[in-house]
């Protein structure tokens, strides 16, 4: 069962009141059904090992993870960028003590290990590639689990074990517990080499370090944060019927302002440009996912607001 609270969606709700009390109802309605959620297993998860005296070094100077804040029985999301700054691969990172290990999707592990392979020369390390790898979700810590530092950070306990021990067929819980938190993931909610670190909220949920030194990428997502030039960002949207299909676009007045990632029922999660989203909220412009009438939520925890004028939200 899940542990935690939305009382960052309750209070963002009387803040800035949604619309429809039906959309209001729906996802209340969704906080519960999520409350009575079991332990999945995610089949379509890979893992690679990086074994080695020098493990963590060579991955600090690659990712975009902090490595020496990665604590025991944590799990945190980390990425590695192209040079532009866009992700190229996106992933969960864990330690046991010996050696670290990139949790990711089947479908990217073998080019990410071709990639950290170049990378890897004549470094006194080893990778090796466990394809598939399935992962569980569960809601209480026990030995062997990795609590996701994501969730952490919107007031909820989930935790990660490596091994296939939950039902297969409750996924859909698992991303609608992903929407209500605002939690993206690649290929539902983004093309790999399409989206910047700060468009899924990476800046705010501990993948992204500013701190550490050099990584592949690091110039240009610094440059973002201290330019506060982010202009695109995740939401969580709302409907009073069923929304439509993943990659529908998001209009006001038939103008693009982003697009529609994962879909379950009438809740979903979309990239927008917030500044043109602001500008249609505070102006009384209706905000269409194909012809279905929306409503956008910046997840609170993530302490963005959608600015009035068109300029970067404030953190």
């Amino acid at each position: 069962m899940v542990s935690g609270n939305f009382s960052w969606l309750a209070t963002d709700w009387q803040r800035k009141p949604l619309a429809a009390t039906r959309v209001k109802s729906y996802l209340f309605d969704l906080i519960n059904r999520t409350n009575a959620m079991q332990p999945v297993t995610l089949q379509d998860r890979a893992m690679i090992t990086v074994s080695g005296q020098d493990a963590q070094e060579f991955l600090q100077a690659l990712i975009t993870t902090d490595l020496d804040l990665l604590e025991d029985g944590e799990a945190k999301p980390g990425a590695l960028l192209t040079p532009q700054g866009k992700i190229l691969f996106d992933f969960m990172v864990t330690h046991d003590g010996t050696s670290i290990r990139l949790e990711t999707d089947t479908g990217q592990a073998e080019a990410l290990l071709k990639r950290l392979t170049m990378y890897k020369l004549r470094a006194p390390i080893s990778l090796s590639l466990t394809n598939p790898a399935p992962v569980t979700i569960g809601f209480d810590a026990a030995p062997g689990t990795y609590r996701d530092a994501r969730f952490v950070k919107a007031g909820q306990a989930v935790y990660r074990a490596y091994g296939a021990e939950g039902e297969t067929a409750g996924t859909d819980d698992y991303d609608r517990l992903r929407i209500l938190n605002g939690i993206a993931v690649s290929g539902s909610d983004y093309a790999l080499q399409d989206a910047f670190p700060h468009d899924v909220l990476m800046d705010k949920n501990g993948a992204l370090s500013f701190k550490k030194g050099c990584y592949v990428g690091q110039e240009v997502v610094s440059r973002m944060q201290h330019r506060g030039t982010a202009r695109r960002r995740v939401v969580i949207v709302a409907a009073e019927t069923a929304l439509p299909e993943t990659g529908t676009p998001l209009t006001v007045k038939s103008r693009p302002i982003g697009t529609l990632g994962s879909v379950i029922g009438s809740s979903g999660l979309a990239i927008v440009q917030i500044d043109k989203t602001g500008e249609a909220i505070a102006a009384g412009e209706p905000i269409l996912a194909g012809d279905v009438t929306v409503t956008l939520t910046l997840p609170g925890w993530s302490g963005l607001e959608f600015p009035a004028e068109a300029d970067e939200a404030s953190a």
